[in-house]
């Protein structure tokens, strides 16, 4: 896929988002998240998982990211990096799930908007929004 990312970019996203993993509290499904959500601004906001004993406060890494930026004035992103697994390094890719991949269509164009899977700096996948979230459902919607 082409991206208008450069690649020291996709990297900074990766090494953040991978870095961000040590913060992630997940005492009950030992799956610990980190994302890096780069804004149109050039800043990068960092979130991890934060679990709860009841399950339904608890909050992704992807959302925690969107939350503080927004929190901050920032409605404009271009891409996100999710890490995430139970062991100390990736396994896998793992995707957002659907709640925040909705959170994403409130505030980023599914058609531009770039999210990017990542074990490691060398071993990661890139797609859109609209790739991950077809037909999804945003403000235009409503308007």
């Amino acid at each position: 896929m082409t991206t208008d990312l450069q690649q020291t970019q996709i990297e900074e996203l990766i090494t953040s988002a991978l870095s961000q993993r040590r913060f992630s509290y997940a005492p009950y499904s030992g799956f610990r998240v980190g994302a890096a959500l780069l804004a149109e601004n050039g800043r990068i906001y960092t979130g991890c998982n934060i679990e709860n004993a009841a399950y339904t406060p608890s909050n992704c890494g992807e959302r925690t990211a969107f939350f503080k930026a927004v929190s901050e004035g920032v409605r404009s992103f271009r891409a996100i990096c999710v890490t995430g697994g139970k062991q100390e390094e990736p396994s896998g890719f793992a995707a957002p799930c659907g709640v925040c991949r909705q959170v994403m269509m409130e505030f980023c164009d599914p058609d531009s908007f770039l999210i990017i899977l990542a074990r490691s700096v060398e071993d990661y996948e890139i797609h859109t929004l609209k790739e991950l979230l077809p037909m999804g459902f945003g403000p235009a919607d409503l308007a």
